[in-house]
């Protein structure tokens, strides 16, 4: 699948039969010289020092993980938790795929983070290689923005420590606060996690302050898949809140839309939902020529009003952006973004 085609969409995860799940279960405890168990050597000063925020105990989606000791080697998993790890200096050795990034580590906001080593690529989106996991000997998985199952997790726990998805969300709708703080808190950087929070939030509310005229206004945010149909996103999708923590807000008629679901797919028939003061479509340029092509779209007042605005996944990476939303990618999308809403008038 190439960028731009849908890459927030593609949730779907192969459930593992469980004879293969035994099987990967006996390679990643053979690769791991027998899972967690694994007697130390007794750590020096400094990496006592390092280790002073250990242990520590985190709740997520299928209980609780207690990490006894500061990670090495880190695995990530969710869609976009890299992004978090790298910004508090860790560079993950192995994640997942999500927008085909070729070369992996392209981003413009995370490259410089990557720099000439990216990580071993262990699977696309939700379908995760255990073994090649497994192969990495990783001390700690991540996996906040992800669709991780329940077996995938008691999997990957018989050999290291996993941090699944954030306890009391739905798949892919926690906060980016609540995220990066279960990440930092993982890496026993609680301190510096603030930091990148609080500075984020600064941003945000800069741009708040220039412009109070957004708030209370409503946004819509989509992306056009095949003809006649595209997919809305949830207010609790990054993409959205990035929107909304610049003030905007979303209608009543959006909402009653989405539902519980963090990703709707609807027929061009459904574009009063879209209706809105901002309405924000991802996608590439052919998916923007056929979406102003629509003649059911032609007739909607955002589009006739101007107050539609349409943005690439690639080239520049401002869809991809806001599908990361995390405090790598947020200031480069305010950079990019606020310019064209301001545009709009």
């Amino acid at each position: 699948m190439s960028i731009g085609t849908r890459p927030a969409l593609t949730r779907l995860v192969r459930n593992i039969p469980r004879a293969a799940v035994a099987a990967v279960a006996a390679f990643a405890l053979t690769a791991c010289g027998g899972g967690t168990e694994k007697t130390e050597s007794k750590p020096s000063a400094e990496s006592g020092a390092k280790s002073a925020a250990f242990p520590v105990t985190l709740e997520h989606k299928y209980g609780s993980t207690t990490i006894d000791k500061e990670p090495k080697k880190v695995v990530t998993l969710g869609l976009s938790d890299q992004d978090g790890v790298l910004a508090l200096g860790v560079k993950p050795v192995g994640s997942v795929d999500w927008f085909k990034e070729q070369p992996y580590g392209k981003w413009p906001w995370a490259k410089d983070k990557w720099g000439s080593t990216p990580p071993q690529i262990v699977g696309e989106r939700d379908e995760y290689n255990i073994e090649k996991i497994a192969a990495l000997k990783p001390d700690l998985v991540i996996a906040q923005y992800s669709g991780m199952k329940k077996e995938q997790y008691e999997t990957l726990s018989k050999f290291t420590k996993v941090v699944a998805q954030p306890k009391g969300h739905e798949d892919y709708q926690a906060p980016w606060q609540v995220m990066t703080r279960q990440i930092g808190k993982a890496l026993g950087k609680d301190g510096e996690t603030e930091k990148l929070i609080s500075d984020i939030d600064a941003r945000f509310k800069a741009v708040r302050d220039k412009h109070p005229e957004w708030k209370g206004k409503t946004v819509a945010v989509g992306e056009p898949y095949e003809p006649g149909k595209f997919s809305a996103f949830s207010p609790k999708d990054p993409k959205v809140i990035f929107l909304t923590e610049m003030g905007f807000t979303t209608s009543e008629t959006y909402r009653k839309a989405l539902g519980k679901e963090n990703i709707a797919d609807l027929s061009v028939e459904r574009l009063d939902a879209m209706e809105a003061d901002r309405t924000v479509w991802l996608g590439t340029p052919d998916t923007e020529k056929a979406m102003k092509a629509d003649p059911l779209y032609k007739k909607t007042k955002v589009h006739q009003e101007k107050r539609d605005l349409f943005l690439p996944y690639d080239s520049p990476d401002i869809g991809a952006a806001l599908s990361f939303n995390t405090v790598l990618s947020i200031p480069y999308a305010i950079d990019q973004v606020v310019p064209m809403l301001e545009a709009i008038k």
